[in-house]
């Protein structure tokens, strides 16, 4: 798991969401603009996080956040009843 670098600040975040209110947009590929990292905050359950560009799956829960680089290409499969949110630094 990449981790997040220092000198960053949170500027934003989504609103919860569910394996019911999950965007299409967060379970297919997509990826983040130039500068921008992200946090992956799971509340309860587990998401399956995927980089795809370089094939790496991780189990995230709430003791695991999953950490998105700028401008690399990820999805995240909610596993049952997960809650969730995204939180954006730069």
């Amino acid at each position: 798991m990449p981790a997040l670098p220092g000198g960053l600040a949170p500027y934003r975040k989504t609103p919860v969401f569910t394996a019911e209110s999950v965007p299409d947009g967060i379970t297919g590929d997509h990826s983040t603009k130039p500068g921008v990292w992200a946090l992956i905050h799971v509340l309860r359950g587990s998401l399956r996080y995927e980089i795809v560009e370089r094939g790496e799956v991780y189990a995230l829960t709430p003791d695991e956040p999953g950490v998105v680089e700028p401008e690399t290409a990820h999805k995240v499969t909610p596993d049952g009843e997960a809650e969730f949110f995204v939180e954006f630094w730069r």
